[in-house]
């Protein structure tokens, strides 16, 4: 039985239903773009969605030093808008990009909502002294926003911003850089996360107990190791980490 004295978080799809924000805005956007300019607007949902999660699984610690440097969220997501409205054939139009990453970050706020069992286990693992961390490649800019309007912060000793830290999901350093703030070592340290690839690979290479909270119900990729457990829910995830005797 191994004892948990610190636990790290993954926040976007694992602590709250960042998917249905995210798609819930975008698909808000895309049907006021459609109405004034008469394209699909499930095609421009569709095509902002992958341009956002192309950025993100690209996203590296080069571009956090390089390219994100003093650039805007807002000027960021509009390069995104403007590419999704090109391939539905608006082209040119900063301004109408520009709006609609204005409007798409106004409609999100509202969609925020955390998983059930997220704030009952929060609560628990501190009442049981257990110092808390989130760990995300979201930028600082959005996401401290994002955190506090899903009122969660007291909760957390440390929060871990790849654009602060400069490092980036999966490396193993920014675990291990975690572990070392709040305290503690990997060895009596657990990982929560919902992306095998960013989450649950550099926190195995970093030595922590692992949960993929694998939502999505996605396959292990070939010749990975396996996390130490698999869940479905934060509230599955809940009863291995509050188990009496500790994680096993």
């Amino acid at each position: 039985m191994r004892r948990i004295d610190l636990v790290l978080f993954d926040l976007d799809d694992t602590l709250h239903d960042d998917t249905y924000a995210y798609h819930g805005a975008a698909e808000e956007v895309a049907r006021e773009v459609a109405a004034e300019h008469g394209v699909d607007a499930l095609a421009l949902k569709s095509a902002y969605v992958a341009e956002a999660e192309g950025f993100w699984h690209r996203l590296s610690a080069e571009d956090l030093k390089v390219k994100l440097a003093g650039i805007r969220a807002s000027i960021w997501r509009a390069d995104m808008w403007q590419t999704a409205l090109e391939s539905v054939g608006i082209g040119g139009d900063p301004e109408l990009a520009l709006r609609s990453a204005e409007r798409y970050h106004a409609y999100r706020a509202k969609y925020l909502t955390l998983f059930p069992g997220a704030i009952d286990l929060l609560r628990s693992l501190r009442e049981r002294g257990v110092k808390l961390g989130i760990v995300t490649n979201g930028l600082s800019e959005t996401h401290r926003e994002k955190i506090a309007l899903l009122q969660i912060s007291e909760y957390f000793d440390a929060i871990f911003f790849s654009d602060e830290v400069g490092m980036v999901k999966p490396d193993p350093l920014l675990f291990a850089h975690a572990c070392r703030t709040l305290g503690g070592a990997p060895s009596h340290g657990a990982m929560v996360g919902d992306r095998y690839d960013r989450d649950i690979r550099g926190a195995v290479e970093a030595g922590l107990y692992t949960i993929w909270l694998n939502v999505r119900d996605e396959e292990l990729p070939p010749g990975a190791t396996p996390p130490d457990a698999t869940c479905s829910s934060i509230a599955e995830a809940a009863r291995i980490l509050l188990a009496p005797a500790g994680v096993s």
